[in-house]
């Protein structure tokens, strides 16, 4: 599951679930990779980042999704084998203004 860090102390990092539920947990049981929730119904994964263009896929709502690169209103996601473009806005676990290439 996503999870957001929001603290860090030595190998401890404090976390924090879409819920806002969150503790304390050892770096170690962190995977290190990204991933987002998504958080609109049947969300179109679009092929690319065009409001008009083609659907990959949809995705329904509370998929967790493995987090690509991002401009600054689109990421790139996969899941379930399925692969495309979605708005940041759709997506918890990725910040409004970040960046990733």
């Amino acid at each position: 599951m996503p999870l957001e860090i929001t603290a860090e102390h030595g190998h401890w990092r404090r976390v924090q679930d879409r819920e806002g539920q969150g503790g304390w947990v050892h770096y170690s049981l962190l995977s290190g990779v990204r991933t987002v929730l998504i958080e609109q119904d049947m969300l179109p994964i679009l092929v690319r980042p065009e409001e008009n263009t083609a659907t990959a896929a949809h995705l329904e709502l509370g998929v967790v999704a493995r987090l690509g690169e991002c401009s600054p209103t689109w990421c790139k996601v996969s899941s379930g084998g399925y692969k495309g473009w979605a708005p940041k806005t759709s997506l918890w676990g990725v910040k409004p203004e970040e960046i990733r290439e």
